[in-house]
């Protein structure tokens, strides 16, 4: 009876915890002030901010980060739209001062070509090593 309890209280535990988890990632960080007033700029700054890695996070965009780089980089974005840039000039910008990194999908170059090519190259090692040891251990 008391191990039942104790196991109830374990569940609502880890699933309040994984429903806090699903909460908190769909709020976006974008705070009042940073809002632009003409909505097919701010619909621009909204789909480029989401393109945008956070360089503190780095799993998360700048759109979703509320890290103060974060809110520089979609105050500067907002700015740039506001100064009449085209959305690639804006992520040019962005990629000369920080690199392919800052974006969540960096294209496929030469100078990227693994960061695309070793979760394959892993996964195919993997895979090996699976197939050595399950040969190694039918043999004895």
């Amino acid at each position: 009876m008391i191990k039942k309890k104790f196991l109830n209280k374990i569940i609502i535990f880890v699933f309040a915890f994984f429903l806090l988890q699903i909460i908190q990632t769909n709020i976006w960080s974008v705070e009042p002030e940073e809002i632009l007033k003409n909505q097919k700029y701010e619909l621009r700054a909204r789909n480029i901010s989401k393109n945008i890695r956070c360089m503190i996070c780095q799993n998360q965009s700048i759109d979703e980060s509320d890290a103060p780089l974060a809110k520089d980089l979609r105050i500067l974005i907002r700015n740039k739209i506001k100064d009449g840039y085209a959305d690639k000039e804006i992520y040019k910008f962005l990629i000369d001062r920080y690199g392919d990194f800052i974006l969540l999908k960096p294209p496929f170059k030469l100078n990227t070509f693994l960061l695309w090519l070793l979760p394959f190259v892993f996964f195919a090692i993997g895979i090996f090593i699976i197939f050595v040891h399950n040969k190694k251990s039918k043999k004895t």
